[in-house]
């Protein structure tokens, strides 16, 4: 079964399962948000991923995971939290994606989901630290980990 397929016909159950794993994470603006709220941007995120595969482009879902990285900074989210749900996504679609794809075509159907995750990770991370580089926070001063940086 081509991955487009798979996805769609796993949606639910990998969603359940993101969900499930996102909700034990605890981390404190999705659970101020509720479980509505995680459900959501998990579909929203899923149904991203899945038409990325199917129609061979990143455009809609690189353009989602910027505008994800400035809302999410603008409100306060840490970078842990902003990619938390891309992590669990990717999991449960990896073990879906193991246990259900044979051996041979295991490589191509990897590759696939992992281009496109790791490209909306990617630009998720680099939007986000951009956005933060731009306030002096203090987390991020790495003028602080090296000698002979004074005055820079």
């Amino acid at each position: 079964m081509p991955l487009a397929e798979l996805l769609s016909a796993r949606r639910e159950a990998i969603l359940d399962a993101a969900d499930a794993a996102l909700a034990r994470t605890h981390l404190a603006h999705y659970e101020a948000a509720g479980a509505a709220f995680r459900r959501q941007r998990l579909a929203e995120l899923y149904d991203l991923v899945e038409a990325a595969v199917a129609e061979r482009t990143l455009t809609p879902l690189l353009a989602h995971a910027e505008q994800i990285a400035r809302e999410r900074f603008a409100a306060g989210f840490g970078l842990i939290e902003v990619q938390a749900a891309f992590n669990v996504l990717e999991e449960e679609i990896w073990r879906t994606i193991v246990r259900e794809v044979p051996a041979a075509e295991l490589a191509e159907t990897l590759g696939l989901i992992g281009t496109a995750l790791g490209a909306g990770k990617d630009r998720l991370a680099a939007t986000y630290v951009a956005l933060a580089s731009r306030i002096h926070t203090p987390s991020l001063d790495l003028r602080r980990l090296f000698g002979g940086t004074e005055g820079v």
